[in-house]
């Protein structure tokens, strides 16, 4: 059975930081790219950030220079590292594993306001 567990969301004032974290189970995690996505109220979900297998990174333009993914192959864990938030960037983010089939969290919120 997957199971990709997203943690690390939150309240968090303008300009604050937050580190995602999504552990993977039942698949074999260094095989997938890996993404993180989100979903504003009314919106539709729009990808983030992704890391391929061999760990190269691709960024939306609303997030480049404030956000990081990395992921961890021996932890079965994907990060993404988020600073300078700002009240746009409140959604609920989700995690993505992608191979022959693509898997989903549950997705985690992450609210931005003063």
């Amino acid at each position: 059975q997957v199971q990709l567990v997203e943690s690390g969301g939150g309240l968090v004032q303008p300009g604050g930081s937050l580190r995602l974290s999504c552990a993977a189970s039942g698949i074999i995690f260094s095989f997938n790219a890996m993404g993180w996505y989100r979903q504003a109220p009314g919106k539709q979900r729009e990808l983030v950030a992704r890391i391929s297998v061999s760990g190269r990174t691709n960024y939306a333009d609303s997030v480049k220079g404030r956000f990081t993914m990395s992921r961890d192959n021996a932890k079965n864990t994907a990060y993404l590292q988020m600073n300078n938030l700002k009240p746009e960037d409140t959604a609920v983010y989700y995690c993505n594993a992608d191979y022959f089939s693509s898997f989903w969290g549950q997705g985690t919120q992450v609210t931005v306001s003063s």
